[in-house]
């Protein structure tokens, strides 16, 4: 993110670069970076503390896990030097991650065998191929297939979050209102489940397969109403006085709101397609990251699962940080630079705040053993 604002601003003020490292250009760099780079390592993070949990088996350490980092570091490395390496080396290096988190993954599965988690395979395996499409077209195998393969991973990362979203958010908040003695808890209604999931697959799949403007404007609506009435069931405003499960229901929202601004740019000439992808990005994929983020670390350092003042200042920023991505440009055209700039640094400032208070926490043993 400091690169991205660091281009944004020099071009801002008028000037240029003339030797990048970079062979993408910048705008695809800045989506692959936050899809492929930030989004994919939350991800990777997930399954390494939600299977064992699934599965019964212990949790990926030591060499493996080394492994796994190395091959997340060495594909940043890559990408970022792309310019000055063979694309065939740049995209080995980027592509490896994926297929050994896959692996560790269907070996765990193996070991405790669940139907309802075999959805996470081909869910991979798509990430995988959004990546690859990227690297093909830097290989010059083919042409325009790296906004394709931007576009099917963000999809398939919201349909992550449908998905892990509809198991956790009612969940934990189940876990908080029955706490505070609360006899109206968030209720699940499987043809709402499945029409939420499913109206995401069919908006990739008509992403993918360049359907007409009004056929993925319809998609999108379906999603909205799908989603909403799911939403509407988990007692989201009963949560408002604990940040660490409201901020699940904030990102989830965001993902409702982007949903709704997808079907208005598709279809009316009203908005920018562009507008509904940064209320998906910054808004639902930074709200729901950060959220899972800090309950796991809390719970995985023996900690209370309460955030602290510093973390809720995180949470609001990220929200801050979409709505001026996202109302900037709309609002004022004229300083659309500006409101990048602006979103960019809130964007930054959430990860030094987590930064500042999660690195004693994780860099030191469990405070129980």
């Amino acid at each position: 993110m400091i690169g991205w604002l660091a281009l944004i601003g020099l071009h801002a003020a008028g000037g240029q670069v003339l030797e990048i490292s970079i062979s993408m250009p910048p705008y695809q760099w800045h989506a692959h970076e936050m899809l492929y780079g930030y989004t994919i390592a939350v991800i990777t993070g997930f399954f390494l503390t939600a299977v064992p949990n699934w599965t019964d088996t212990r949790p990926v350490q030591g060499a493996t896990l080394g492994a796994l980092v190395a091959a997340w570091i060495a594909g940043r490395l890559a990408i970022w030097f792309s310019a000055y390496l063979p694309a065939l080396l740049v995209a080995g290096l980027d592509l490896l991650l994926i297929p050994m988190l896959l692996a560790m993954v269907i070996k765990a599965l193996m070991a405790r065998f669940s139907k309802r988690n075999l959805i996470f395979l081909p869910i991979l395996f798509a990430l995988f191929c959004g990546n690859a499409l990227a690297h093909l077209e830097q290989l010059g195998w083919t042409e325009d297939t790296t906004t394709m393969g931007h576009t099917l991973a963000l999809n398939v990362i919201i349909l992550l979050i449908v998905i892990i979203g509809g198991r956790v958010v009612p969940a934990f908040t189940t876990s908080a209102l029955r706490k505070k003695g609360e006899e109206n808890l968030p209720q699940s209604h499987k043809p709402l489940e499945l029409a939420s999931i499913l109206s995401v697959i069919a908006i990739a799949l008509g992403d993918l397969a360049g359907l007409d403007d009004q056929i993925r404007g319809g998609f999108a609506i379906f999603a909205v109403i799908a989603n909403t009435l799911r939403f509407a069931n988990w007692c989201g405003m009963k949560t408002l006085s604990d940040p660490i499960v409201w901020i699940m229901h904030l990102g989830y929202a965001w993902l409702i709101l982007g949903l709704i601004l997808k079907a208005v740019a598709l279809l009316s000439p009203l908005l920018v397609e562009a507008t509904a992808l940064h209320a998906l990005t910054v808004g639902a994929i930074g709200s729901m990251t950060i959220g899972v983020m800090t309950r796991a670390s809390l719970g995985h350092t023996g900690r209370v699962i309460v955030a602290s003042p510093m973390m809720v200042l995180a949470y609001a920023m990220v929200s801050l940080a979409a709505l001026t991505r996202v109302l900037g440009p709309m609002l004022m055209p004229e300083y659309y630079n500006e409101a990048m700039l602006v979103a960019g640094f809130l964007w930054i400032g959430v990860y030094a705040i987590l930064s500042s208070v999660f690195w004693p926490m994780l860099t030191k043993p469990r405070i129980n053993t």
